[in-house]
């Protein structure tokens, strides 16, 4: 891999907005996406085990 002090202005800043692209628009989606999904299915698993929330009857 190239070495970013020895890339010239326009490379380098070619460099930073893919390396932008990719972690905006692709990496934190997928993310957040699996972030939320995860804790969803941990709460289903949960609730199949202990029940649903309520007041206990």
């Amino acid at each position: 891999m190239t070495d970013i002090q020895t890339m010239d202005s326009g490379t380098r800043r070619k460099t930073e907005l893919r390396c932008f692209v990719l972690l905006a628009v692709v990496l934190a989606p997928v993310l957040a996406v699996a972030l939320v999904g995860g804790l969803g299915f941990s709460i289903w698993i949960y609730q199949m085990f202990a029940g649903p929330p309520g007041p206990p009857m």
